[in-house]
């Protein structure tokens, strides 16, 4: 089956992706002047920006404040979770290799009455629960998971990163990535089998609605109340599932805090963007790197 290209960016979003949606219609709200937060780290000689994006955005936002287009524009380079979400020929080997079971396929995993709702949101992909057999539970649940955001008018192309790589690549700015395709495919098909049919059935149960928690996490990140991102979505995501929470937030969070504390050695400057949730709360990237002696300051 050929990957959609929601499912591979939405592969940057997995955090997202395994959260238990609070689903009910989406309503229209006045949006509040754009100023998401950005914050810097500086030595001597580097200077790193940090950025917290949202991976599905309405179209139509302008986010970019002047104080991050000038920071994006004084950067040498740009560092995302993934350089290149997009590139299938990565992706495709990963998903064979850790996101099929034809032995323990979802017709045994499901109910029939479960296998049936798979095959209804199945044939909204150009699918079918038939060819959807094979997938181990989580890649079934991302697939599904994909189509969600769009239903609350969300678009992955106008995903902040999405948008930031765009930038850089007009202006021949260098992509690199935090962490690789294969990385986070690993983590994703790490869960337990039943955690993973737990977070397929929960994705059924709430396919047929529009993600309010998507529209709420978005409004927060537009305002850059990094304490609203916490409450809405980390704080629940703590609570009702720790390892989820472990695995995909505080795992990477500590990965990516030695990665640009060492990025602090060469001269330069340079504009990381990564997933809001990475940036707020207890375990944010920001408190790991004061936590080792590193200052970060916010700008706006």
């Amino acid at each position: 089956m050929t990957l959609p290209a929601t499912l591979r960016r939405s592969l940057s979003a997995a955090a997202l992706a395994f959260i238990v949606l609070i689903s009910a219609p989406a309503h229209a709200e006045t949006a509040p002047t754009p100023k998401p937060a950005l914050w810097v780290v500086q030595d001597a000689d580097t200077t790193l920006y940090l950025f917290g994006t949202i991976h599905f955005m309405r179209p139509g936002i302008d986010w970019r404040t002047a104080g991050v287009a000038e920071a994006l524009e004084a950067s040498d380079a740009l560092i995302l979770e993934v350089a290149d979400p997009d590139d299938q020929a990565a992706v495709a080997p990963l998903i064979q290799q850790y996101g099929t079971s034809p032995d323990r396929p979802l017709s045994s995993l499901l109910s029939p009455e479960d296998f049936v709702r798979l095959d209804a949101a199945a044939r909204t992909l150009g699918a079918s629960a038939r060819q959807m057999d094979p997938l181990r539970p989580w890649l079934a649940g991302v697939m599904l998971s994909s189509a969600l955001p769009a239903r609350g008018g969300f678009e992955a192309r106008a995903g902040v990163d999405v948008q930031l790589r765009a930038d850089a690549a007009r202006t021949a700015k260098p992509i690199r990535g935090l962490e690789t395709p294969a990385d986070q495919v690993r983590m994703l098909s790490g869960f337990s089998e039943e955690g993973q049919v737990a977070f397929l059935r929960n994705t059924l149960d709430t396919f047929g609605e529009a993600p309010v928690e998507l529209g709420q996490l978005a409004d927060a990140w537009t305002r850059g109340d990094v304490e609203g991102i916490n409450e809405i979505t980390l704080a629940p995501m703590k609570a009702r599932t720790p390892i989820v929470y472990e695995t995909t937030i505080v795992a990477r969070n500590r990965r990516w805090a030695e990665q640009v504390a060492t990025m602090l050695n060469a001269p330069g400057t340079t504009f990381i963007a990564v997933g809001a949730l990475h940036l707020a709360g207890d375990d944010s990237v920001q408190r790991l790197l004061n936590e080792a002696g590193i200052s970060v300051v916010r700008l706006q």
